[in-house]
């Protein structure tokens, strides 16, 4: 009996030790919120909202969001602004906001460097005329803008090299994938994407979709017109910016990059195409192409190199890839339409997705187990559920 209890007693020990926390900030746009939303391994919930922005009368709109390296910080890009955004610094675990700067039209999705420990933003210039726009260097020590580089026509989906050497972005309307190089603040490559989706080799992650149902899909009809919809909610695939000054109109629409932890490649989701690209840094030609369900958002490639997460914006589902074989493993319907961002835990263990909804509808966080490929849980936060970065694992 006495050596029952003994190996009982260690088995909840151990199990004790085991267990761990994953957290998460998540931007609720339409809310003006920050969500700090905590997936215990089984369960997903908002543990703490955050307001956000400084006009209680005005919608100024979370947009972007990251977490430093260190850990110590988080930072957020208010999209909405007279005329410009703002970043925002707050400290993680308080909470509390700690600094703010001035950048340009419509700042989005951003990134802090290992190597400089500058940020780098993404001028998006959604409300201006479709001419290039920048990407804002901050030094977010004295939260001071050095310098806006000029790149395309609305950027985004700012991310660097592990390193932090790199600094690569997309614009999605002039179809262009940027190089930076984060020490000088000089573009060192351009790529037309449109080219470069023409060139890339033969697709070989065709698969048969009608036979798998790998997630339980919770979509109710579409009760609400599309009509009156905020800019993020909107068919990027589909917009037509005709009438404005004679340019080049990107028919990929590229709208996300992220690097690969290990090799030097990136890869680039082609809203408009349904594809997305990896490309090669150091021949910055196409080396394979994936072809996706309708409107690929966001992208991020787990920290061990082996799964490729894509947020399918149009279709309402998220696809998770295996990098190696190039194969699609599963395409699981989310929670409801209006998929956005995607994160990945540091163990590569766990994606977490942020889904928009429509109208007044909750947004929410869908928690993806990537060893089986289900979705395991949904958190519930303010209305359209946008900007998502990994935070901390607490054991």
């Amino acid at each position: 009996m006495k050596k029952t209890l003994i190996i009982v007693f260690s088995l909840i020990a151990i199990t004790a030790l085991q267990a761990q926390n994953y957290y998460v900030y998540v931007a609720a746009e339409s809310e003006d919120e920050v969500a700090l939303v905590k997936f215990d391994g089984k369960k997903a919930e908002t543990i703490k909202n955050i307001p956000v922005g400084i006009w209680p009368a005005e919608n100024e709109g979370p947009h972007g969001i990251t977490v430093g390296p260190e850990g110590k910080y988080w930072y957020l890009s208010l999209a909405h602004g007279n005329p410009y955004g703002t970043l925002y610094k707050y400290e993680t675990g308080t909470d509390k906001a700690v600094g703010s700067v001035t950048l340009g039209l419509f700042p989005a999705s951003m990134q802090v460097s290992a190597a400089t420990g500058l940020l780098y933003c993404v001028n998006f210039n959604l409300h201006g005329d479709m001419v290039p726009s920048t990407v804002s260097v901050v030094d977010v020590e004295s939260m001071t803008e050095l310098t806006q580089i000029t790149t395309g026509a609305m950027p985004h989906g700012s991310r660097l090299t592990p390193d932090g050497l790199k600094q690569y972005s997309v614009a999605m309307m002039s179809g262009e994938l940027f190089e930076i190089d984060a020490i000088s603040l000089k573009i060192t490559k351009t790529l037309d994407l449109d080219e470069a989706s023409k060139m890339a080799p033969e697709d070989h992650s065709m698969m048969d979709h009608s036979k798998m149902d790998m997630g339980k899909s919770k979509m109710n009809d579409e009760k609400k017109s599309m009509a009156g919809m905020d800019h993020s909610q909107m068919d990027h695939s589909k917009m037509d910016m005709g009438g404005m000054p004679a340019m080049k109109h990107s028919a990929f629409k590229p709208t996300w990059v992220s690097t690969h932890p290990t090799k030097n490649l990136v890869y680039v989701a082609g809203n408009g195409a349904a594809e997305v690209l990896e490309i090669s840094t150091d021949t910055w030609k196409t080396t394979r192409k994936f072809k996706t369900d309708k409107g690929p958002y966001n992208i991020d490639i787990s920290p061990d190199g082996k799964r490729m997460v894509v947020s399918y914006k149009t279709a309402a589902k998220t696809g998770v890839w295996d990098l190696e074989s190039g194969k699609e493993l599963a395409r699981l319907d989310n929670s409801q339409k209006v998929t956005h961002g995607v994160a990945i835990s540091s163990d590569s263990k766990f994606a977490f997705v942020s889904v928009e909804g429509i109208g007044d509808d909750p947004g929410m966080v869908d928690v993806i187990d990537l060893t089986t490929n289900r979705l395991i849980d949904t958190a519930y936060l303010g209305k359209q559920a946008g900007g998502i970065a990994f935070w901390k694992i607490e054991r």
